[in-house]
């Protein structure tokens, strides 16, 4: 008999962005006439920073030569990559990162996922609600979940985050050992400031928790002050793994690059008492697991720091920053709950007919032929709201916001 694992029982049956492509995929074969607009998913609309094309364009041109090709890559990620991030992202900030504190992936959710292997099953975990599926679901797999009652794992603490609190929830009244922040958030939009970050710090410093800092959408903050780097908070290298991305930056999506940092300051401890750290376990985890990102991918990385680089990655992200804001300007007008669009390409907006976040969602996609993600998937705290990006072209964004003129 082939024994499988017990934990993918508790997880819902379908992932909510493949229930939504679902859903999407029905309505496009029985509305051929109005074409779908989509602003439910973080994919970039493309194309790539000519930059990034142009490297790995090279690279490969180089790996069809017999002095050029190149193998397996080291697990860590190239060099010439790590020297880049720990100056360009770190060091240029006045944050000392080290480049063997930094791990090369092939993206955010693969590294967000995979994290689970170093820590202890028994770890106590918390998540913002609402929150990104995957940090709940990743532990569910892990084992870290206990029983599903009512919506909710009751070994998993969740933080309400909503307009009554500046979606800055509250530090949790018992001790967890993991917490999971994402700023600029997903799904919300939100954006935390010097202070409400650092009381998170703060409390992981006390209580010898963990924080896992989800920066994917650092590139998009334009407000002076906002930390881009949870290493900007004293004391966070103690405590905090951040984790970044390509994708949303170089629209790396269907390239696949990202980064982990993991101070050498961060302490774990065996069951018999015995310290390590956590550097130590994430490199040894990658040696057994991982063969490294493609050397093809790193090229392309490392060109976006480039003097062009840095001016097409801003190119983008401000392109997507300005239909993010006219999403938000949009929903503002209507009267509409509305946060996010700025320092942020998600925009989360509750609508004040009392519609819940599916009604919403089928409204939309059924009279303006516009698919949103509904807020409810992401948690008890998103009812009645919607999540849409600014990940879609101007022009489509243009479209979908004259369509839903009409409706909100």
């Amino acid at each position: 008999m082939i024994r499988v694992n017990d934990n993918f029982q508790e997880l819902p049956a379908v992932y909510l962005f493949t229930q939504i492509s679902r859903i999407l995929a029905q309505y496009k074969e029985k509305n051929e006439g109005l074409p779908l607009i989509r602003m439910d998913i973080g994919d970039i609309s493309g194309p790539i920073p000519s930059s990034a094309a142009h490297a790995m364009k090279e690279a490969v041109e180089e790996l069809a030569t017999k002095e050029g090709f190149k193998g397996y890559g080291p697990e860590q990620g190239y060099q010439f990559l790590r020297d880049l991030i720990a100056v360009k992202d770190y060091q240029q900030r006045g944050i000392e990162i080290d480049p063997t504190e930094i791990f090369i992936g092939d993206g955010a959710k693969c590294d967000l996922g995979n994290l689970g292997d170093i820590l202890s099953k028994e770890c106590k975990v918390a998540v913002m609600d609402p929150t990104y599926p995957a940090y709940i679901d990743d532990n569910v797999i892990d084992g870290r979940e206990g029983k599903l009652k009512d919506g909710k794992y009751n070994r998993i603490t969740y933080l309400k985050s909503n307009f009554e609190n500046n979606f800055s929830p509250d530090l949790p009244t018992d001790v967890v050992d993991m917490i999971y922040i994402c700023s600029p958030n997903n799904p919300t939009g939100a954006v935390m400031n010097y202070t409400e970050l650092k009381k998170w710090v703060d409390y992981a410093r006390k209580h010898k928790s963990l924080i896992i800092f989800d920066s994917a959408y650092e590139a998009y903050v334009r407000t002076p002050h906002i930390p881009r780097s949870i290493y900007e908070i004293p004391g966070a290298k103690e405590v905090a793994i951040e984790i970044r991305s390509f994708s949303k930056t170089g629209g790396f999506t269907g390239v696949r690059c990202g980064y982990t940092v993991i101070p050498k300051e961060i302490v774990g401890y065996y069951q018999d008492g015995q310290p390590v750290t956590l550097n130590a376990l994430w490199s040894r985890r990658q040696t057994t697991k991982f063969n490294g990102a493609s050397y093809i991918s790193q090229k392309g990385a490392a060109a976006l720091y480039s003097e062009k680089g840095v001016k097409e990655v801003r190119e983008m992200t401000d392109r997507i920053l300005s239909n993010a804001t006219n999403l938000r300007n949009l929903f503002e007008k209507a009267g509409w709950k509305v946060t996010g669009g700025i320092d942020s390409p998600y925009v989360w907006a509750k609508n004040p007919y009392g519609w819940s976040s599916r009604e919403t969602f089928d409204k939309l996609l059924s009279e303006c032929g516009v698919s949103t993600t509904p807020g409810a998937g992401f948690g008890e705290e998103g009812e009645g709201y919607i999540r849409l990006t600014g990940f879609n072209s101007k022009e489509n964004t243009d479209a979908a916001i004259k369509r839903m003129e009409k409706v909100v």
